[in-house]
């Protein structure tokens, strides 16, 4: 609606200035004064149709924005630890994003039941990576994680899923850290060979999750609040 009433508007605009026109180039212009007039209020009209794009942009942008939803709820963004609203934190890293095994991973959760409240792909920065994996600061390989999951070579797919025993239950989906201790039926059991390349992460604990989904979900409306039809088919107790 606003969008057509802008265009009536510059329309009506470009009418007047036309006519505006006509009926200068009909006045005598032998007088400098009259047409500096003349030229100044052709401007002036020009200005005011533009003035006018400028408005509508604004307000167009600012009505856009205004469609952003941002979910109120009392639950914290990492969730509620042993009830149906507890969450995990789970990362395709970029291995697992150049490997094209993103859809396969989201699929399992999904089939499984699980509901994804949050997920973003993004190039993590340095201190991002360094505070995530803090807990290995003092091992060999740190640096080279930290670089891995920073150059920029693919994005990292980090996503906040939600249901009862989530934190667990993900561990397991996504076995062991180290591929040749992974069960076949797991992620890693499944697409990995080597524990430098083992495709995902999973928060390992309650705490965890409340560190990892704070770290890489910090802002307003990044996970969202809602009920799935399918839950009274997935979680009941009867």
């Amino acid at each position: 609606m606003f969008i057509r009433t802008a265009a009536s508007t510059l329309r009506q605009a470009a009418r007047r200035q036309s006519t505006t026109a006509l009926a200068t180039r009909s006045i005598s212009t032998s007088s400098g004064q009259q047409g500096a007039r003349s030229t100044a209020f052709r401007f002036g009209t020009a200005a005011a149709a533009a003035a006018a794009v400028t408005f509508g942009y604004t307000l167009l942008t600012s009505k856009q924005e205004s469609l952003v939803v941002h979910a109120d709820s009392s639950v914290p963004i990492y969730g509620v630890p042993g009830t149906s609203k507890e969450r995990t934190f789970i990362a395709v890293k970029p291995d697992g994003v150049q490997r094209g095994l993103i859809s396969d991973i989201i699929a399992r959760f999904e089939r499984r039941g699980y509901k994804l409240v949050g997920m973003k792909l993004l190039v993590p920065s340095q201190a991002l990576a360094r505070e995530h994996y803090a807990d290995l600061s003092s091992k060999p390989f740190f640096a080279g994680l930290v670089d891995y999951m920073t150059n920029g070579k693919a994005p990292v797919v980090g996503m906040v899923w939600e249901g009862p025993s989530v934190i667990k239950q993900g561990r397991i989906m996504l076995g062991a850290t180290d591929p040749k201790a992974a069960g076949p039926g797991t992620i890693r059991g499944d697409y990995c060979l080597t524990i430098g390349r083992n495709i995902c992460h999973g928060s390992d604990s309650a705490e965890s999750a409340q560190k990892e989904i704070s770290l890489w979900f910090g802002g307003k409306g990044e996970v969202v609040d809602w009920t799935s039809n399918n839950e009274e088919w997935i979680i009941s107790d009867n």
